[in-house]
């Protein structure tokens, strides 16, 4: 295989999984991760160290259209984002040190755990009672626009989710995964956000918890060129394609998307690390 024909399939592969990492708040290193251990042999702190940098441009392609459409809810995603880069720093550092194996199988009980809440709750919460005092106070409560007109919530159970955010950002450092599937489900489950806010405001976050643990990457030798270069033009593209469908999709097609997708890869993931074939 020639580098140009390798370097065309990591595009289309990559484009596929921006697409579903924008359409479902995961970053693409949920698919990406898999394709470049699995498929291509590649070491899966490279493979890390490369969707990280399709984080960062999964974020940069998606998170400007959602902020665009008015959904996106950026002060709750500011806010959050201190308890995301702090843990992102402290998960790469740990990254460097534990075998490639024990990260598969942790990469896929995480998988596994994602797609188990997100059927927690079928529906979208219904926006009532009175707002957390916390919530008024930083002023996160917010509303976005649906066909029917502008839609009002609360954001519940603040300390709550910034507790989840730290893990998923230590996450997003150990594993490379942007740490969106557990943003989401911190948001969605937790903090109790409508699923198309709590997606785009994960979109929003996601490169900045990244670039947070990048550098640790960088500097351990983990970020190849030859790798990241196809990789974030095709997972760029993906984003772009999937912040265009979002706001016309329907939440329970993407909440079946979200499930269906990482517990394949969950299990793939797992029983190579058992194998020791990673």
């Amino acid at each position: 295989m020639t580098i140009l024909v390798f370097s065309v399939i990591l595009f289309l592969g990559a484009l596929i999984a921006g697409l579903l990492g924008s359409l479902t708040g995961l970053g693409g290193g949920v698919v990406l991760i898999p394709l470049l251990t699995l498929v291509f042999k590649v070491d899966i702190h490279y493979a890390i160290g490369t969707s990280l940098i399709s984080v960062i441009a999964t974020s940069s392609g998606a998170a400007a259209a959602y902020v665009k459409e008015g959904i996106t809810n950026i002060r709750l995603g500011m806010f959050l984002e201190l308890a995301t880069t702090a843990g992102a720093i402290g998960g790469a550092f740990l990254a460097t040190y534990l075998p490639t194996s024990v990260i598969a199988i942790l990469f896929g009980f995480i998988l596994i755990v994602s797609a188990l809440l997100s059927f927690a709750r079928p529906a979208d919460p219904v926006t009532e009672g009175r707002p957390s005092s916390l919530s008024q106070k930083l002023r996160l409560n917010s509303s976005f626009p649906t066909p029917e007109g502008e839609r009002h919530y609360l954001v519940k159970n603040v300390v709550g989710g910034f507790i989840m955010m730290n893990i998923a950002g230590m996450i997003s450092g150990l594993l490379g995964i942007g740490s969106g599937a557990l943003k989401v489900i911190a948001m969605d489950n937790i903090m109790r956000i409508p699923f198309k806010v709590s997606t785009t405001t994960s979109n929003f976050m996601i490169g900045v918890t990244a670039a947070a643990s990048v550098g640790i990457y960088l500097k351990r030798g983990y970020i190849d060129p030859g790798l990241s270069m196809p990789v974030m033009l095709g997972v760029l593209a993906g984003a772009f394609l999937g912040s265009r469908m979002l706001t016309k999709a329907k939440t329970k097609s993407l909440k079946m998307l979200f499930a269906l997708v990482i517990l394949v890869l969950a299990a793939e993931m797992i029983y190579n690390g058992i194998k020791h074939t990673i």
